[in-house]
């Protein structure tokens, strides 16, 4: 596992930063949180310990809903709360049925709501009378401007870097600012390729108001990550992030980046195949539930499978080359935050 540099105390991020001007945004004035760091939803890695600690710790912590039952949401929302008074949200994925998802966190009082990948027309008006904050990731200015039209209350600029499922082709340094020209005045978050402070800065250089870190807490203390895949995020370099349509099994159609390994290379070897393909319906792994997970199937990971969970998907954005350790997320946000405040004084 690689080291970038001798080990802070905790809490030290913070004290260092202490005399530094404050981050805070006015859309962070507006949902409550101090630190424009929001966490992206890292889908089934997702945690409620990881969601709080993002929120406990400042920032915008966010739940992963779209594959949760409806039935199971209460539970969810009640233990994050359990863990934290501060503003979380919960992302859901419009190109699945998740209209008694959405009920159940609107029910259950979300105060942010994350949509992706679809129309975002359809659950505005709802979203808006329950009192809750509409925030759509796009992938495009054009996107971007039928969101603001369709009445979201801030949208995120996804760039082609980002890991997971990525809705466009341009990448963050020139669509970001993009986006906030097409639909100034309204609120812009910043997506692909941050995952340190550095990035952070730029970003919000950039006209965004906060930045969307998933990669970075795919090897947070809190993630249900495997520890074959939180090692595989930490010792990856940049280019292993590949731009695919390799794991589309459950969620077809949906480009996405994800770490080289054993499936991505021998597809690729045959000719990217879309039938037919090299072990296609082997069962690579199992969950801790003794349930079967396939080769090009649409799942990560996670603690307690077993198996060759190295041959799933390993969703991981280019940002991956500058994630080099294991933090609780508090120190991931104190830590970005601190060196956000330093790269945009330019202190050395």
């Amino acid at each position: 596992m690689r080291d970038d540099g001798p080990p802070h105390p905790p809490g030290e991020e913070t004290r260092r930063s202490a005399h530094l001007p404050s981050l805070t945004t006015p859309l962070c004035r507006r949902l409550g949180v101090e630190v424009p760091v929001f966490q992206a939803p890292i889908g089934s890695a997702v945690s409620p310990e990881l969601v709080a600690g993002v929120s406990r710790a400042g920032g915008l912590g966010m739940l992963a809903l779209t594959w949760t039952p409806a039935g199971e949401i209460p539970r969810i929302l009640d233990r994050v709360r359990e863990l934290t008074e501060r503003p979380f949200g919960a992302n859901l994925v419009l190109d699945f049925p998740v209209a008694d998802r959405l009920d159940a966190c609107l029910e259950g009082g979300v105060p942010v709501i994350s949509t992706f990948w679809g129309d975002p027309a359809g659950c505005t008006d709802r979203i808006r009378a329950a009192g809750a904050f509409h925030v759509h990731t796009v992938g495009s200015a054009d996107e971007a401007r039928h969101a603001a039209d369709a009445g979201v209350d801030a949208v995120v600029a996804q760039g082609w870097e980002a890991g997971g499922h990525v809705r466009g082709l341009t990448a963050t340094l020139p669509l970001v600012p993009a986006v906030v020209d097409a639909v100034s005045p309204l609120p812009v978050v910043a997506a692909g390729g941050i995952a340190d402070g550095r990035g952070l800065a730029a970003a919000l250089a950039l006209g965004a108001q906060a930045g969307w870190m998933g990669t970075r807490f795919l090897a947070a203390a809190e993630a249900r990550t495997h520890d074959i895949y939180r090692r595989r995020v930490v010792g990856a370099r940049t280019e292993e992030a590949q731009y695919t349509g390799c794991f589309d099994g459950g969620w077809p159609n949906a480009p996405h980046r994800s770490l080289r390994n054993s499936t991505l290379a021998s597809w690729e070897a045959a000719g990217s195949p879309l039938s037919a393909r090299p072990g296609e319906g082997d069962i690579v792994a199992r969950g801790a539930d003794d349930a079967p997970y396939l080769r090009y199937q649409d799942a990560v990971p996670l603690a307690g499978m077993t198996g060759d969970v190295d041959a799933m998907a390993l969703y991981a954005g280019q940002s991956a080359g500058l994630v080099r350790d294991v933090r609780p997320a508090a120190a991931i946000v104190a830590r970005t935050v601190a060196e956000a405040k330093r790269a945009m004084l330019l202190e050395f």
